[in-house]
């Protein structure tokens, strides 16, 4: 049958606003350029005519930058509805509405009066009102006649983005909320909200009156509620009404959008809002600790009693009975209800975190189902004790064949906890012999061998390691690597990374190790190989240990700072660390287990070696066991030695500002650290606090910086606090040529000086410390640099570069270092070398300066500039230009050294 239908143009609102056209009748919604049915040519004939226009009323007109985007734009969208005819003596018609685009063919039309273009109920034009103001009363005439209004920031943005012009049913003023669904809970005062859905349907945003998955957004007045808990669920960002009114205030930025997550992560409605807590049962350390926090996320607390309390937080292994009667509108709940609130920065469910007494009613019916009142009840004590003992883990399931009769203490391998039993040979054997059957119990197996005692031991404490590590993986490791999880991600993929390292790896060997123990004590004979096992796994233990021992220390602080600076990860560890599984221990103390597990593993396989005959094959698999774990523990204490020193040169390189990278080698390696005071000229001012890093090929010389510069951040957005100190010189040991160590005077206290001779001086130069602090001892120092000098020049007589000097023959003083005119004279310094800075950014070429000072001035003067320049030369320069740091030095310094290449010259 053909298709009978009518296409009629829909008026802003009466169609697409109006609740009477919104019925069962409407079958369906597009926006599509062809109606269902029809094609491009058919659609475009039966479209009505219609003349499109815009007009700008009053300031609209006198915006250039909304003129000339207006220019830019040549179609709009227009609401079309398509009544379809229904069967043949049916009264029904289905109507299909639609948003087509429309050329705009008139040009835009300037009017102050409204009254004259604003008539809605002609169906001629598709007339579209731009607007400054929505609160004036042309925009009440226009909208109380159902005209098509719209803001400039949406003619902007259609502009910008190229698109056609904006159709919205209702006023539109801009597109900061376009494609956001909102739904509102928790609000008591019908204008507040009232005002809130006119500011969010104002920029481009629709409300929904129930919450489903089509809501983006949830806007909450307080945590409680339906609304509130499926949010909380789903994962949809609940915020507080701030955002929607900061929103308004920038409405007319075009490049903003109220859904950036920069921007409404500052309006989260905190996880403790409009709640006053309590805390029962708590040290005083942990009760300010939870105090701060709740005033942290939005709360409040009070004493326990108080009437205006909400929640009472208790410790429910210190509290055995309330002191006081709740009433039924307060909430008494774990300590867990806290942390989770935190952890997922969203108020938790009670019901799930209710505390309950000993003797409160859910308790007594718990404890009548266990009880026992048939005839049988010594077999039924006996299979729920066995049961139980499952359930809490109690018992091992062994490997070995049970008795008949009685387990003995042989074959049972019980424990409290699986992490209550330390890694250690000499626990295991005060727990194996703890777990021995008494004198009167007549076991039916046969004494087993004492090389067997331990190998079981050995496969007890592997038994109990693995499931550590499991309890690090599946506690710890994959709920945080969890995604979606409620409040975002709680730690960074970097710093995941730093603190389980190689955990992975170390499970999936040890496992393997395990299951290979096991088999072999199952069907055990003296001639089994224990040595075969740990030989065979030797190169994955290479490869996975040593990734993570190396980097333990960085991993602990890694987890030291995140919970800090993260209150969820601080909740995160307070749940998780409170679990059974975890005995008790903190992932800290958790993640220190694989640091100890292979010489505890080393010690038992020398106990079986002990145990094991000359004649037995395994004799010589176990040394070859013991030697390869050894091998795997030196490399890792070389490779944890050299992280740690390549780490400390880093923290150098972070540490001094503009450090050379050429600093950082593979065979470089950081000594010692000294913390100094000039007292010369060189190689800074007089008085300047100076840091000597000792290389062990090269000596770093930094000052303290006088200004600090801002904090940097790093991609990761971690903060790292400014480099305290200047680079000065990173200076070859092998430019050293003596070592001076100067003697304690009434003028000079606790000073040495080097003697420099750098490649690109003529002379030797001078340069005078004193050390600063009591820490540092002289002798100490000048004995470690004089090694690493002749270590450097291949020397063997290090002693013999030490000097023994008076400090008045080489002009040096520490006396009125700290004095107000010292201070000042440095002060002088400073400001006369930043006028030279001044005068340098010109781009007069230095020599040419020079050459014009060379030419206005006598030989005499040349010859006295001359003496003035900062070396150590004859004594009648020195006459000219005295200095502590430029002295005239003695013969005896001026000793010709023979030495090898200096290949590290090209430091300096």
């Amino acid at each position: 049958m053909a298709d009978s239908s009518i296409v009629t143009l829909g008026t802003a609102r009466s169609l697409l606003v109006d609740s009477s056209v919104y019925d069962s009748r409407i079958a369906e919604t597009t926006k599509d350029h062809v109606f269902l049915g029809m094609s491009c040519e058919d659609a475009e004939d039966m479209l009505p005519k219609v003349e499109t226009r815009v007009v700008l009323v009053g300031e609209a007109a006198r915006n250039g930058a909304l003129v000339k985007a207006l220019q830019d734009i040549s179609v709009m969208e227009v609401p079309v509805v398509k009544i379809r005819e229904g069967e043949a003596g049916a009264e029904e018609k289905t109507m299909i509405k639609s948003i087509v685009n429309m050329d705009i063919n008139t040009p835009y039309i300037v009017t102050d009066n409204v009254q004259e273009l604003g008539d809605g109920e002609n169906t001629d034009f598709e007339t579209v009102f731009v607007l400054t103001d929505f609160d004036s009363s042309d925009y009440n005439y226009l909208y109380k006649r159902e005209n098509r209004i719209i803001g400039p920031p949406v003619v902007l943005h259609c502009a910008a983005k190229r698109e056609a012009l904006h159709f919205s049913c209702r006023p539109l003023y801009s597109t900061t909320m376009l494609n956001l669904s909102l739904c509102f809970t928790g609000f008591r005062n019908k204008e507040e909200m009232k005002n809130l859905v006119n500011l969010v349907h104002h920029m481009g945003g629709t409300i929904r009156k129930d919450f489903s998955t089509k809501v983006t957004h949830l806007v909450a007045c307080s945590t409680h509620g339906e609304k509130y808990r499926l949010a909380v669920c789903m994962g949809t960002p609940i915020l507080t009404p701030s955002w929607i009114h900061k929103a308004w205030e920038r409405r007319d930025d075009v490049y903003f959008h109220a859904g950036e997550e920069e921007f409404r992560t500052q309006f989260k409605v905190p996880p403790f809002q409009d709640c006053s807590l309590s805390f029962l049962g708590f040290s005083e350390d942990e009760k300010t600790n939870m105090e701060e926090r709740t005033l942290k996320h939005g709360g409040s607390y009070l004493e326990v009693g108080d009437e205006n309390c909400t929640h009472v937080v208790v410790e429910e292994n210190s509290v055995k009975e309330l002191p006081f009667s709740p009433s039924k509108k307060l909430f008494v709940v774990k300590q867990e209800w806290f942390w989770g609130s935190i952890q997922m920065d969203a108020r938790a469910g009670e019901s799930m975190y209710l505390y309950e007494k000993n003797d409160s009613p859910a308790m007594k019916k718990a404890v009548s189902l266990l009880s026992l009142t048939t005839p049988n009840s010594n077999r039924k004590r006996r299979r729920l004790r066995d049961t139980l003992a499952q359930l809490t883990k109690e018992t091992e399931i062994s490997p070995f064949p049970p008795p008949r009769k009685r387990p003995s203490a042989e074959h049972s391998l019980s424990m409290g906890s699986l992490l209550d039993i330390s890694n250690t040979p000499e626990t295991c054997k005060a727990f194996t012999e703890s777990s021995k059957p008494s004198k009167s119990s007549t076991p039916v197996l046969s004494k087993q061998s004492a090389r067997w005692q331990v190998s079981k031991e050995l496969y007890q404490t592997e038994s109990n390691y693995v499931d550590i590590l499991n309890t690090i993986l599946q506690i710890f490791k994959l709920p945080l690597e969890k995604e979606g999880q409620v409040g975002g991600p709680i730690l960074a993929q970097e710093e995941m990374k730093t603190i389980f390292g190689s955990i992975p790896d170390i499970y999936e060997v040890h496992t393997r190790i395990k299951s290979d123990l096991e088999e072999l004590l199952t069907a055990w004979h003296e001639d089994r190989s224990v040595g075969d096992i740990i030989l065979k796994y030797s190169k994955e233990l290479v490869k996975a240990y040593p990734p993570f021992v190396n980097f333990f220390e960085m991993s602990k602080e890694t987890i030291v700072r995140c919970e800090k600076q993260k209150p969820r990860f601080h909740a995160f560890l307070k749940i998780n660390q409170a679990k059974p599984e975890c005995g008790r221990q903190t992932l800290v103390e958790l993640l220190i287990r694989p640091v100890q597990r292979l010489p505890s593993v080393a010690l038992l396989l020398n106990d079986i070696k002990k145990h094991t005959s000359d004649d037995n094959p395994d004799k010589m698999r176990l040394e070859k066991a013991i030697e390869s774990l050894k091998e795997v523990m030196t490399h890792i204490n070389e490779d944890k030695r050299k992280t740690e020193g390549q780490k400390q040169i880093f923290d150098v390189v972070y540490e001094v500002d503009g450090c050379p990278a050429n600093l950082l080698s593979s065979h470089r390696s950081l000594v010692y650290r000294v913390e100094t005071i000039a007292l010369g000229d060189q190689p800074c001012d007089r008085g300047e606090h100076v840091t000597l890093f000792l290389f062990n090929d090269c000596l770093e010389i930094a000052r303290k910086r006088h200004k600090v510069i801002n904090t940097f951040k790093s991609p990761l957005g971690q903060t790292r606090p400014p480099p305290p100190l200047k680079h000065i010189a990173l200076m070859p040991l092998s430019q050293i040529r003596r070592v001076l160590d100067l003697q304690d005077t009434e003028e000079c206290v606790n000073a040495f000086a080097l003697v420099v001779h750098p490649p690109t001086e003529h002379e030797n130069l001078l340069f005078s410390f004193q050390l600063a602090g009591e820490e540092t001892i002289k002798s100490t120092w000048l004995r470690t640099l004089c090694r690493h000098i002749a270590n450097t020049i291949c020397r063997a007589d290090a002693e013999d570069m030490i000097q023994c000097t008076d400090p008045d023959s080489l002009q040096v003083s520490t006396k009125d270092m700290d004095s107000t005119l010292s201070k000042a004279s440095r002060a002088i310094k400073k400001t006369s070398k930043k006028v030279t800075r001044a005068f340098s950014f010109t781009k007069t070429p230095k020599r040419v300066i020079q050459r014009a000072f060379m030419a206005n001035n006598t030989p005499d003067e040349k010859s006295q500039k001359l003496s003035c320049e900062n070396r150590v030369g004859s004594s009648s320069t020195l006459a000219a230009h005295h200095s502590p740091s430029m002295v005239n030095l003695s013969s005896m310094f001026e000793k010709k050294y023979h030495t090898f290449s200096r290949s590290t010259t090209h430091l300096y």
